[in-house]
């Protein structure tokens, strides 16, 4: 045999060698793999030739893989092995352990590691039962030398791990080992702590140093602090953590805060009384300290801390929290002044940033998330100071209007002398107006209306008002600011109309994004104003009307959506005439130069026809004449505008909220047969007069996807339809250059301009339907036919319009969810009939089933229509490779539709259909936790509520591999006999666990790995069975019993 054995390994170290040298061919060293693999599943003399290939005098990577021979041996053999070559092979192990490696600093890691868990896989196996000596044998490993010391303490470590922290092994076994390790902490502790005693007192004793046995040492201080971090973190009572309060002690935060660390925030609890320790400042000014460190991501790490603090009920209230509560946030307004980009040099984070960021965008993202965490604190912090924190975001917002704008090094590319997103002035701005946005929202939830600091408040809005800039990024902060502080207007309105005028949009070209931005955000404000303070704003409605239409006046001076968004307010203000017919004439007026264009014989014509309707938006000319893309262009703002205009008017324009106020203004009409009252929306006449070309332009659009439309157009727009490419990176993550969000152009190219106004438009069409329902109500379910105008130009040419196209449609559900039940046949059924159908023909495209026969669908179609269409849908996409879908549908949605039929006559084949279906998106997602709970409950229920009625789900069963059937059938015998039931709902559902456990497929990386089984070894546990209660008279001894209790023995 031991010729044999040299002879392999032999072999084993050529092919070892051969698979790790560079310049082997890819065919050789596959064929070395195949060797060496068959050799580990196939020869019998693994253990004597991974122990020879294992010894110190091979080289590294030989070792290494003789290694790795008696890992796999102990992995998947030792079920098999005789206790004998068992025996052998631990001895040999430790052996390993004992003598088998060199010096502790000449030894490879890898091999440490291998060798280490080569013990802890038999450690697995057999302790402690069948190894009761394994600790005692360690401890006397480690006194050897420190090479061993090591080993073992990677013994440990791994054991932890595998049993603890990943949990590798079966429950059973898990529970054995965790349990002799609980009980064994003691000596454990007692152990690492000798060991580490020891090493330190070596370490002193060649550094020639005498300090604090363990956070003293700067290189053992960072351990030291994670393994305090771990002990604070663990989950439990906060009954529990009160002994961790020790940390507070003067000498354990001394070495805390020079290691540091961020301070042991887990002992902080919300709901326990104890003690505030008198050394509490001492640990804020350090803490404090911390989050003015020059490393963003130092800082970032305090944050939870702060929260922790401020939140707590009773510590918030403590003297020393409220003062260092004014500190943090003069740290704060310091701290959101994005700074530290590691591209640069401008500030003392960069170099910290260097460090721990990527690059500029990977800081970017960062700060972003940074700056939302110390939004949160700081409203937080704002309830324990109120007013001074406002006083503080005053006095920062004073300094920046009186200070001079600093463009810096990096200017705008796009307007010489305006700021970019990182000059100086722009990321000071940019912090004060976040800093004053959150502590003015607070601020009003927090005071009583008496006391609320309104004249600090009015002087810094007339800051605001009175400064002027040309600067777009600047007037964007200006423009947020106001914003913040109008709450103060309604305590002074004679401010109102200088707010309105400061707002309205109009900012200077170039026309970059920052000034679109800008453009936008004033727009955006208006509405607001006007969507929270319209009683408020409602004196002013003549003045800002009149300003309007000086601006309409002009059709090149703003852009379409901003003409859209000061209609919007306009509608808003209007809602509290409370008078119908003022209200109507006003939407009539607004409306007008929208009804007469949208209705006008050129518009219809163009919306009606496809080929029309490209040349009209200029999608079929080659763009190479400025004057083409002019007038084409013109004609998309103009077709853009109408549509705005709809969906603004069908989104703002409301009845009054109260059933009496709209009774006195004329917007009741009636009441429903259930006593619900019936309103009409005053733009209702207009809106369904533009609504037939509206449908007009869907049709059209749904047509242009048609391959006889698509080859019209033109080389210039022949990517039209295609998703945007900013879409695109938004979609895959992809960030964008930092300057370049605000430098660059609106749209850059002609394609760019059309690929927008397409989405853009088929979006907001439907955004307009979506509204149609709960806005027009009654006035838009009563039109006539609208079901079929709805299928003819919705519906249409489904197949051939982009997946990324369809999501729009998802706005018709509101439609749907408002309709009066009473139009439920007249309008859902068909409409919903026909979208259902064609979305069950796209997931049985998806998930690729083909088992559904065609009789059965028809048949149940036939029956239960729209409703059966849905829930097939819903059991189909349980296959498709889309957790969250599987997930959401399989929680919410089937047994939602289908316990709603369960107690009719189903077909055998759509039952069996169901249930397979359910057990189909086990095999697909049973791996991942959410899905298999969501899942395991759908089949159980099914499975209880139809198995007493269709037998052909048990033949379903039979079908899963590895079921026992004797276990299925006793589930059977109880589900079909109630009577005999005593298991709980909760026991039953395990067993059914258990039934339906072999349909759980493997996710792809798992498919093709070979098992590892460990046996479960005697319990510990052992419960023993009291014995069955009986009648002792009853036993071969109960007559002389009885005779004892015989009357006749009284004289005894």
């Amino acid at each position: 045999m031991a010729e044999s054995v040299a002879v392999i390994c032999e072999q084993l170290i050529k092919a070892v060698n051969v698979m790790m040298d560079a310049e082997s061919s890819q065919r050789y060293r596959l064929e070395a793999l195949k060797f060496c693999e068959e050799f580990k599943e196939q020869c019998p003399f693994c253990v004597p030739c991974g122990l020879q290939l294992a010894d110190k005098s091979q080289s590294p990577v030989v070792r290494h893989f003789g290694l790795q021979i008696l890992e796999h041996v102990i992995k998947f053999r030792w079920n098999t092995m005789p206790q004998q070559e068992k025996v052998q092979l631990k001895n040999c192990a430790m052996g390993l352990l004992s003598n088998g490696t060199h010096f502790i600093l000449e030894e490879e890691s890898h091999i440490k590691d291998a060798l280490s868990r080569i013990i802890v896989e038999m450690i697995k196996r057999e302790w402690p039962q069948q190894w009761p000596d394994m600790l005692k044998e360690l401890e006397d490993l480690s006194k050897l030398g420190e090479s061993q010391t090591e080993l073992v303490m990677l013994i440990l470590l791994r054991l932890a791990e595998d049993v603890i922290t990943f949990q590798t092994l079966p429950s059973q076994r898990r529970k054995d080992i965790q349990h002799t390790l609980t009980q064994n902490m003691d000596s454990i502790l007692s152990f690492l702590l000798t060991i580490l005693q020891l090493n330190v007192d070596e370490y002193r004793r060649l550094m020639d140093t005498w300090h604090h046995p363990l956070a003293s040492e700067t290189e053992l201080q960072l351990e030291a602090a994670e393994c305090l971090l771990i002990a604070v973190s663990r989950k439990g009572k906060l009954e529990d953590r009160k002994p961790l309060m020790v940390l507070f002690n003067d000498v354990a935060m001394h070495y805390i805060l020079s290691a540091n660390c961020c301070g042991p925030e887990g002992c902080v609890g919300s709901h326990v009384e104890v003690e505030v320790p008198g050394n509490l400042n001492k640990f804020m000014e350090a803490f404090l300290a911390f989050t003015t460190h020059p490393s963003q991501f130092l800082r970032s790490s305090t944050q939870l801390t702060w929260g922790t603090l401020f939140r707590h009920e009773v510590l918030s209230k403590h003297p020393v929290i409220v003062e260092v509560t004014s500190k943090y946030m003069r740290a704060t307004m310091t701290n959101l002044v994005k700074t530290g980009f590691p591209s640069k040099s401008d500030s003392p984070s960069c170099e910290y940033s260097l460090v721990d960021f990527d690059n500029d965008e990977d800081f970017n993202t960062f700060f972003n998330s940074f700056r939302a965490q110390q939004g949160e604190v700081v409203r937080i912090a704002c309830k324990i100071i109120p007013l001074e924190a406002f006083q503080m975001a005053g006095e920062w917002l004073q300094y920046q209007v009186k200070s001079p704008i600093d463009v810096g090094p990096t200017m705008s590319k796009t307007a010489e002398g305006l700021c970019s997103i990182l000059s100086p002035s722009v990321v000071q701005w940019d912090a004060m107006t976040f800093f004053m946005e959150s502590i003015v929202g607070q601020l009003l939830k927090t005071l009583e209306k008496e006391k609320v600091p309104v004249d600090q408040g009015i002087e810094l809005l007339q800051a605001m008002l009175s400064y002027e800039t040309r600067d777009p990024l600047i007037l964007s902060c200006v423009l947020t600011n106001v914003s913040s502080l109008f709450p103060f207007v309604t305590y002074r309105p004679h401010f109102l109309p200088q707010v309105l005028h400061k707002v309205r949009p109009l900012c200077p070209a170039p026309r970059t994004r920052a000034v679109k931005n800008v453009r936008r955000h004033a727009c955006s404000s208006i509405i607001k104003m006007c969507r929270d303070y319209p009683q408020f704003i409602l004196p002013c409605f003549d003045m800002l009307y009149c300003h309007v239409k000086k601006l309409f006046s002009n059709e090149l001076l703003l852009t379409q959506m901003e003409k859209c968004a000061l209609m919007e307010a306009l509608v808003l203000i209007s809602n509290q005439f409370k008078d119908y017919e003022k209200q109507k004439a006003f939407l009539e007026e607004l409306m007008a130069p929208v009804v007469v264009r949208w209705l006008s014989e050129e518009m219809g014509q163009t919306l009606l026809n496809p080929v029309s309707f490209l040349a009209f938006v200029g999608a079929d000319q080659v763009m190479n004449d400025s004057n083409i893309e002019d007038q084409t262009g013109i004609n998309r703002s103009r077709i853009s505008f109408c549509v705005y205009t709809i969906l603004g008017v069908v989104k703002r324009a409301r009845w009054p909220a109260d059933v009496e106020e709209a009774k006195a203004g004329g917007f009741l009409v009636g009441y429903t047969p259930s006593g619900n009252p019936i309103y009409r929306n005053p733009c209702a006449p207009q809106v369904l007069a533009l609504l037939p070309n509206l449908l007009a332009l869907i049709r059209t659009h749904n047509s242009l996807f048609l391959p006889e439309h698509m080859a019209r157009l033109s080389e210039t727009f022949a990517r039209a339809y295609d998703v945007m490419d900013v879409e695109k990176n938004v979609v895959l993550g992809l960030p964008q250059p930092v300057l370049e969000i605000y430098d660059s152009p609106v749209y850059k190219t002609s394609l760019e301009r059309m690929q927008g106004f397409f989405c853009t438009l088929y979006d907001n069409c439907f955004h307009i339907l979506g509204h149609a329902g709960p806005s027009l109500n009654q006035d838009f379910y009563t039109i006539e036919g609208l079901a079929e105008q709805l299928v003819s130009s919705v519906l249409i040419n489904l197949d051939h319009v982009p997946d990324h196209r369809l999501r729009a449609m998802l706005h018709i559900l509101s439609l749907v969810v408002s309709c009066p039940q009473e139009y439920y046949d007249s309008l859902l059924c068909p409409l919903l009939g026909h979208l259902f159908a064609y979305m069950l023909q796209v997931s049985k495209e998806v998930c690729g089933e083909k088992q559904v026969t065609q009789e059965m669908l028809e048949e149940e179609l036939l029956r239960l229509d729209i409703y059966m269409t849905f829930l097939t849908i819903s059991f189909n996409c349980l296959c498709w490779k889309d957790t969250s879908n599987c997930q959401r549908t399989a929680s919410q949605v089937c047994w939602t539709l289908l316990k709603q039929i369960v107690g009719g006559n189903l077909l055998p084949e759509a039952v069996t259909w169901f249930y397979t279906s359910v057990l189909k998106g086990l095999q697909v997602h049973g791996q991942h936790e959410g899905c298999s709970a969501a899942l395991t409950l759908l089949a159980f229920l099914i499975y209880e509520a139809l198995r007493p009625r269709y037998s052909e789900l048990r033949v379903v069963m039979t079908h899963i591999p590895n079921i026992q059937l004797e276990a299925l059938d006793q589930f059977d015998q109880r589900l079909l006999n109630p009577a005999t039931q005593k298991a709980g709902e909760k026991k039953r559902k395990e067993q059914f666990k258990k039934l339906i456990a072999g349909t759980v497929g493997k996710p792809l990386g798992q498919q093709f790995r070979k098992e590892v089984h460990i046996r479960n070894l005697p319990s510990l546990f052992k419960k023993v069975k009291p014995e069955v209660n009986r009648d002792i008279l009853e036993t071969s001894e109960s007559p002389a019993l009885v005779s004892l209790f015989s009357p006749l023995q009284d004289d005894i």
